[in-house]
């Protein structure tokens, strides 16, 4: 079996809270052997419906904010062109996949390994698994900050601070235990035991 982290994508998006979400911000940024390559992309995105007033308060993000931005649909060639049959790092990336996959019918990662997972299992122990917590913790959030100029949730944000994390979780580790606990903490990974 390959190494799958080697190369992946961050990703983080933030919803306008309607049941399901729609994506009014999505981020993304490139590791290679668990540092950033400098490419990155980031858009604002104009849901079908409204923002709700109780995101906005969390995220920062009006209707006003993505008025002039493009939808979804407009940015999925993009957003394909980049992840689709990638691998994925995400704090809780359940919601990203769920969501993008939503949103871009067709579009399915090789991959997707998620960081709340991956926190749970090599610091056992701590009061909250939270991205916010984790970056106080493993002191983070300071140079997710620097990098970005920017807080909690806001997608740039939190793609730097889960970027800053991920290298934070799998440093320590030699090679093959990076492979193995990526693979722990991939979503989607199917055992093959059965073929063996």
């Amino acid at each position: 079996m390959g190494v799958i982290w080697e190369k992946a994508w961050v990703v983080d998006v933030e919803g306008n809270g309607a049941t399901p979400p729609e994506i009014v911000e999505i981020a993304l940024l490139e590791l290679i052997d668990l540092r950033p390559t400098g490419r990155t992309f980031h858009w604002l995105v104009k849901p079908g419906q409204p923002i709700s007033a109780a995101v906005t308060r969390i995220h920062g993000l009006s209707d006003d904010d993505v008025a002039g931005a493009p939808s979804i649909d407009d940015i999925a060639e993009d957003i394909v062109t980049w992840t689709d049959g990638g691998v994925l790092v995400g704090h809780n990336v359940r919601v990203e996949l769920e969501v993008i996959g939503r949103s871009i019918p067709g579009w399915q990662p090789s991959a997707a390994i998620d960081t709340l997972k991956l926190a749970r299992s090599l610091r056992p122990g701590l009061s909250s698994y939270s991205l916010e917590n984790l970056g106080s913790t493993l002191n983070l959030t300071i140079e997710a900050e620097r990098q970005t100029g920017l807080k909690h949730h806001s997608a740039q944000f939190d793609v730097a601070l889960t970027a800053l994390l991920f290298a934070a979780l799998l440093d320590p580790l030699d090679r093959e235990g990076r492979d193995l606990r990526a693979r722990e903490a991939d979503i989607l990974f199917k055992s093959q035991e059965s073929f063996l």
